[in-house]
């Protein structure tokens, strides 16, 4: 399966705002900065989730982007398929000229059975799903940092020897 970055940006765009628009509408030059996106990709790729009704805009001062529906209601290949994405393992792109002719390749069904097991992988991900997961694993690695650094207590007891 070829996924591009269109379509892996778009999912990483939606879930940094997701995981932030409980504090309001999120501006897409927080995400560029966060993400590592450019600001002018985002720009296309949000007006393509706009059009497809996964987000909204607010305009003015406090303005960005809100989602439109709920998280839960929100798949991956709902994402995927907003920016144009396709998810197709195919060599001829579904047209069954894989060998350069009007002739499928002797895997044409495999693929096109692998696109469909895919998609509807993609479809049972909601966004609400990875936001629970990312936020498991931020207080993992948070209860981590802690664990790793020495108390103070610790720290003071071994250099007193107590």
């Amino acid at each position: 399966m070829r996924l591009t970055t269109k379509g892996r940006f778009a999912v990483t765009a939606m879930l940094d705002l997701a995981l932030r628009e409980s504090n309001g509408p999120v501006t897409l030059a927080g995400i560029s900065e966060r993400q590592s996106i450019s600001l002018s990709y985002l720009e296309q790729l949000f007006g393509k989730l706009r059009r497809a009704s996964l987000v909204e805009s607010v305009r003015g001062p406090g303005g960005g982007y809100t989602l439109a529906k709920d998280a839960e209601a929100i798949s991956v290949a709902d994402i995927i398929v907003a920016v144009d994405e396709p998810v197709d393992a195919t060599q001829c792109g579904g047209r069954e000229n894989c060998l350069g002719t009007n002739q499928r390749c002797m895997t044409h069904d495999l693929w096109t059975s692998l696109n469909t097991t895919i998609f509807d992988y993609l479809s049972k991900v909601s966004l609400a799903s990875l936001v629970n997961s990312q936020r498991t694993k931020d207080v993992n690695v948070l209860q981590d940092q802690r664990e790793a650094r020495p108390s103070r207590r610790s720290r003071s007891e071994s250099i007193t020897g107590l």
